[in-house]
């Protein structure tokens, strides 16, 4: 009987530690399973956060590709400013080169004109045949100028309003001024297509007269200017005459040895820059032509003076 007794006894205390043992189990995973579930919970917050920063990145991706697009764009657009700088800075010293060369030219042909003018005064006998020989010269060279003058009125006038163009005999050049609008759109040395028909015109003439020389003079109003391509008024008028000279000797094979390009700014106004008239008419281009400094000379040469 008393061992029946410890047997219940042990068996009872055996199953009451088994079930301690089991809740105390339960407790801990439910402890584990909370502790889980809260960092599941944070992961999502977590995982929120950083789709949110993707997010944020992807359209700050897409801000940084326009800005490098526009970047590009921009870097181009200084590159073909700094081509076309280059291409002036080449003109210019091309010009200037031909200016130092024409600066020799002339010391050369001043001495030549000294030797000629003492020719001549050493076979003058008297003030009359001095006299003569300048009328001849002023003869000789007023000839050539309105046989010029002619031609060149005749060749301009079909298709060309008078208001556009002059032709005018000044001492010893024939000189064509045309209007600003005939040649040039507006604030800019781009010619027009009416321009190429008027040069060309002109270049016929130039052409069948191999003797002269051409320069391009071109003339502003007073109203400034400056842009991107243009510092001001003198380069605007520098670039138009250039322009002028590139379409002779480009378009209509004109010797460029011939030509010479100037810009004469707002400055030689023919009228009042105060008036929209006024200005119109000082915005003009005017090409001169002219006889090569050597012959000139030679019209004081008396021995090609017709006896």
């Amino acid at each position: 009987m008393k061992t029946s007794i410890k047997i219940f006894l042990f068996l009872g205390v055996g199953i009451l530690m088994t079930s301690c043992i089991s809740k105390k189990k339960m407790l801990a995973l439910q402890s584990e399973y909370d502790v889980a579930n809260k960092q599941l919970g944070e992961c999502g917050e977590n995982l929120n956060e950083y789709m949110a920063r993707l997010s944020a990145c992807k359209q700050e991706n897409e801000k940084l590709k326009g800005q490098v697009q526009t970047s590009k764009s921009n870097l181009q657009l200084r590159e073909e400013q700094i081509s076309d700088l280059k291409d002036q800075i080449n003109d210019v010293r091309v010009l200037r080169d031909k200016q130092l060369s024409q600066v020799d030219d002339l010391t050369t042909l001043s001495q030549s004109a000294s030797e000629n003018i003492k020719e001549t005064l050493s076979q003058l006998e008297n003030k009359d045949k001095y006299i003569n020989l300048l009328q001849a010269a002023k003869t000789r060279a007023d000839s050539i100028n309105l046989a010029l003058a002619v031609n060149l009125k005749s060749v301009l006038k079909t298709g060309i309003d008078d208001a556009d163009v002059e032709v005018k005999v000044d001492k010893t050049v024939v000189f064509v001024n045309l209007s600003d609008k005939m040649l040039f759109t507006s604030g800019s040395s781009n010619l027009t297509p009416r321009a190429n028909e008027v040069l060309g015109k002109i270049a016929q003439i130039v052409e069948s007269r191999p003797d002269l020389e051409v320069m391009v003079e071109g003339y502003t109003d007073s109203q400034p200017i400056k842009n991107s391509c243009i510092q001001d008024n003198w380069d605007l008028s520098v670039k138009r005459s250039t322009s002028v000279v590139r379409v002779l000797q480009t378009n209509y094979g004109i010797d460029p040895n011939r030509l010479i390009a100037a810009g004469r700014g707002e400055y030689n106004a023919l009228e009042s820059n105060d008036t929209a008239a006024g200005r119109s008419i000082n915005r003009r281009t005017r090409i001169i032509i002219l006889p090569k400094l050597d012959q000139f000379y030679d019209l004081l040469n008396p021995n090609m003076v017709k006896k």
